[in-house]
């Protein structure tokens, strides 16, 4: 082997070397993150199913009593929406590319100090589909490091959480005052900017 070739030969297994231990840390990662994980869940829905997003200039649930989810996270622990903070409900489905173009904006948003105080955030993955690209979504959310800043309630086969919701398209979002009210919903990716300027107009700050 002439020296030219051991050098080539030799960078080939330090390249192969580095890749092995991305593949495996990727790989550790993607099997932890799936562990135990339940990609449908049972959904309770306590109250009066709001009517379905449209286009219109005025949306019929604002000043609704938006309905209470009673559910489970991707390892069975439990998430509810009942009342007594602000909350922004935030439906997501996997596949939508819309929605996977939106998730690094609200995780960044959680970074930036725009958040309004005293606000929680909530997301709830739905019309999953084992067959549709990106599954599951408890890797898509782990990898964007979403479960580490807020909670994640699982619909079920049904979407009966989304249906309940008037879910009109991804991702969708609708806030929900303290005492329960639906201030504001919203379909399609936005800013971090405009969200934030919604919230707070839609909370009167």
């Amino acid at each position: 082997m002439n020296k030219i070739t051991a050098v080539v030969v030799g960078a080939v297994a330090v390249l192969a070397a580095i890749f092995g231990v991305v593949a495996f840390t990727a790989s550790s990662d993607e099997d932890a993150s799936v562990e135990g994980a339940s990609e449908f869940q049972n959904v309770v829905v306590t109250g009066e199913a709001l009517p379905e997003f449209g286009k219109g200039e005025t949306d019929p649930a604002i000043g609704m009593t938006a309905p209470v989810l009673e559910g489970f996270g991707f390892l069975g622990n439990e998430v509810n929406t009942k009342p007594g903070t602000p909350m922004l409900l935030v439906f997501l489905a996997h596949w939508c590319p819309h929605c996977q173009a939106e998730v690094p904006v609200l995780v960044k948003w959680s970074q930036s100090g725009l958040v309004p105080e005293g606000l929680d955030v909530i997301a709830i993955t739905t019309g999953t589909d084992e067959a549709a690209p990106n599954f599951p979504p408890s890797v898509w959310l782990a990898n964007e490091r979403w479960p580490e800043l807020w909670p994640v309630l699982v619909d079920n086969k049904d979407q009966t959480a989304g249906n309940a919701f008037g879910l009109a398209g991804y991702p969708f979002m609708t806030l929900v005052g303290a005492d329960g009210t639906v201030l504001w919903r919203n379909s399609g990716e936005i800013s971090s900017e405009a969200l934030t300027d919604a919230i707070n107009t839609a909370l009167g700050q």
